[in-house]
């Protein structure tokens, strides 16, 4: 009997059992990986860490009691893991995350650690005694004591304002821990002493999201190395320098420190000799790539990946035997993970994309997470000498759940954009799709990328799912125009000082060539975006003839660039808009969606969430208000309890829900 397959629907895609982060084992033989359930009933969401044999198997769940735990990382001898966790043990709830140990083959997982401020990340000592953590800390005190107190004082106090004189205050969703910044700290396993590496010191690591990618430890346990931003005033966009800890006796060296070169991600190798990391040359220009580098212990610094025009992601990961690096680089609307021989200076694809979320490399076995756009992350395992077979599988978590739905058909078009160039442009297809059918005529949905230095790739997107909205019947679109990142610097770069121009040429590009499909229906045609991407709908409002887009979705959407000063990376907009706004008004404004409201008709759906820093939702408010005072037709969807993105269950299910009603209703032929 064959069995009857249904559209993926909201209820499925928070069915979908999402994998997080994950780590070999030293030997290869095992991986452990976090994977997140969520509850549309109970409107939340656990994660529990799961082991993978890389020789194939079932996978099996190694932890159940705890919240979200998370970061796994097996210790040097393979005897334990550790993860981050908040659970309640002997009677104690943990008030901030902390740190956990478990067995490989089970038993129950035990608290490690008692810190008061929490853990952030952290990295084992090579000798599997210590562990290295990163924990927000007030710089001034000494002593976890000090620091539990006065946690206990911060919580305590009736007041809740937030005073700071910092330029860099908050980041993303969340104002940065007031007076406090982040150290790295030693644990000592056997004692449960925990040591300020950092205490009495100007060092700490950036702020902007610390974590264990920030700093190495060396293979004999000795040295510490780490990124560090030394201008006195903290700011998104500062360059970094290396500096090295002597473990014993407390001494820092500034190993790398190029006013023009931002250092981060260090690495050292497995003998010690050399550390890698990622450069990039910002102080020639804003947007410049990282690149692999070099750096021989007592010797000079060197780029790697210079000659390759790609951009280098961290972490990076050495091989065996040292002859070549691991990192992840976009590549036209894909995420590879590379190979990078440091004789030669060549890179290979080891995994590919998709979009390959996380990776580790161990014993000459490489385990990778990956999606694409039609299915979420899954794990695989490949080894050595097996570069010409497939990866094997390592879970299924999801298979059950896909095997019942039908999914549209994607593939990739190109065409001819702005400055005459080839653009890039994803398309999904509704499930059952049939471009031979006479007569029949598709909506179609541009879903228009953040960033705007990002991409729409070749990723199973859970806020802005393609599959999602292409079983609604619309013939999906996504862009991937002029300053998308994956494509070149040049092409990145082409769109500064002028946001706007070359991107709606790109769009509007995508739609002459989708209206001249003989599937498609001209007269049915809706653009939406989000971030950045929300910012060119409202952009298109203003700049595209009235009629030519049914309707717009703007979600998080920048309206006003001068108004946008207010948000988490206001330091950064003039090296992307070409100038201040009060030092020249008129070359922002003309940039900005707000300053051509006049030509504004079309209808428009604006979302905004209250706790998002990056586009602060004023300027959703403002675009609403604007459109309303017009008597343009516009609705408002704003969570007080949502950040940049949509993240609970419950209001997805709502988000979903208003954007499919708000095209409908404005689609003239749309079943009703």
């Amino acid at each position: 009997m064959t069995r009857k397959l249904k559209s993926i629907d909201i209820e499925d895609l928070w069915k979908f059992e999402r994998v997080g982060g994950v780590a070999l084992a030293p030997d290869g033989a095992q991986a452990v990986c976090s994977v997140s359930r969520f509850s549309m009933e109970q409107n939340n969401s656990q994660a529990s860490l799961w082991l993978l044999s890389t020789f194939g198997g079932a996978a099996r769940q190694l932890t159940s009691c705890g919240e979200k735990d998370g970061q796994p990382a097996w210790s040097p001898t393979g005897e334990q893991i550790a993860f981050v966790a908040k659970r309640e043990q002997q009677g104690k709830k943990d008030g901030e995350a902390q740190l956990y140990l478990i067995a490989p083959d089970g038993g129950e997982a035990r608290r490690i650690s008692e810190f008061a401020p929490g853990i952030e990340a952290f990295k084992w000592f090579p000798d599997g005694k210590r562990i290295a953590f990163v924990a927000w800390v007030w710089p001034e005190l000494k002593g976890s004591k000090a620091q539990a107190k006065r946690l206990k004082e911060f919580k305590d106090r009736k007041a809740t304002g937030y005073a700071t004189s910092e330029a860099q205050y908050r980041f993303w969703d969340h104002n940065l821990p007031m007076g406090r910044v982040p150290h790295v700290h030693a644990l000592d396993l056997k004692t449960g002493r925990i040591t300020d590496l950092f205490e009495g010191t100007p060092y700490e690591l950036q702020r902007a999201g610390p974590g264990a990618d920030d700093f190495d430890i060396s293979p004999d346990g000795r040295h510490l190395v780490f990124s560090f931003d030394a201008q006195p005033q903290k700011r998104i966009e500062n360059r970094k320098a290396l500096v090295e800890l002597t473990l014993r006796g407390g001494r820092f060296n500034t190993l790398t420190h190029d006013p023009d070169w931002d250092f981060d991600a260090p690495r050292y190798s497995p003998d010690g000799g050399h550390i890698a990391f990622v450069a990039s040359h910002t102080g020639k220009h804003h947007t410049a790539p990282g690149h692999a580098a070099l750096l021989k212990r007592g010797g000079a610094w060197q780029l790697l990946s210079d000659a390759w025009d790609h951009a280098v992601e961290g972490p990076l990961r050495w091989s065996d035997d040292a002859g070549a690096l691991y990192f992840s680089a976009e590549d036209r609307g894909r995420n590879h993970l590379y190979r990078f021989r440091l004789a030669s200076r060549s890179a290979s694809v080891a995994v590919q994309g998709g979009w390959v979320q996380g990776f580790d490399v161990a014993a000459g076995v490489i385990v990778s997470v990956a999606d694409s756009l039609m299915h979420p992350a899954r794990v695989h395992a490949r080894r050595d000498g097996d570069a010409g077979g497939e990866p094997l599988r390592l879970e299924h978590f999801n298979d059950a759940l896909l095997a019942g739905l039908r999914l549209g058909h994607c593939e990739e078009v190109m065409v001819t954009g702005a400055l005459n160039e080839p653009v890039q442009m994803w398309l999904t297809y509704p499930p059952g799709f049939d471009r031979k059918k006479r007569g029949a005529k598709y909506p179609v949905l541009h879903s228009i990328h953040g960033g705007p230095h990002a991409a729409a790739g070749d990723t199973f997107h859970y806020r802005w799912n393609t599959q999602l909205f292409a079983a609604q019947g619309y013939v999906v679109a996504c862009v991937n125009y002029h300053g998308s990142s994956g494509f070149g610097q040049a092409f990145l770069d082409s769109i500064t000082h002028r946001w706007g121009e070359l991107e709606l040429q790109d769009m509007e590009a995508g739609t002459d060539w989708l209206v001249k499909q003989p599937w498609a229906n001209a007269k049915r045609v809706f653009a939406a975006g989000g971030s950045y991407g929300g910012y060119m709908v409202a952009w298109m409002n203003g700049h595209v003839k009235p009629g030519r887009y049914n309707a717009y979705v703007c979600h998080a959407g920048c309206f006003d660039w001068a108004a946008m000063f207010s948000d988490d990376a206001y330091t950064w907009h003039a090296k992307e808009l070409g100038a201040w706004y009060w030092e020249d008004p008129a070359k922002v404004e003309s940039q900005s969606p707000s300053a051509f409201v006049s030509a504004m008709t079309t209808p428009t759906l604006v979302i905004h969430g209250a706790l998002d820093y990056r586009v602060p939702d004023q300027q959703g408010l403002a675009y609403y208000n604007t459109l309303k005072a017009k008597g343009v037709d516009a609705r408002l969807l704003w969570y007080p309890d949502e950040n940049h993105w949509i993240l609970k269950p419950r209001n997805s299910k709502l988000w979903y829900g208003e954007f499919f009603s708000w095209l409908k209703h404005h689609d003239p032929t749309a079943p009703r």
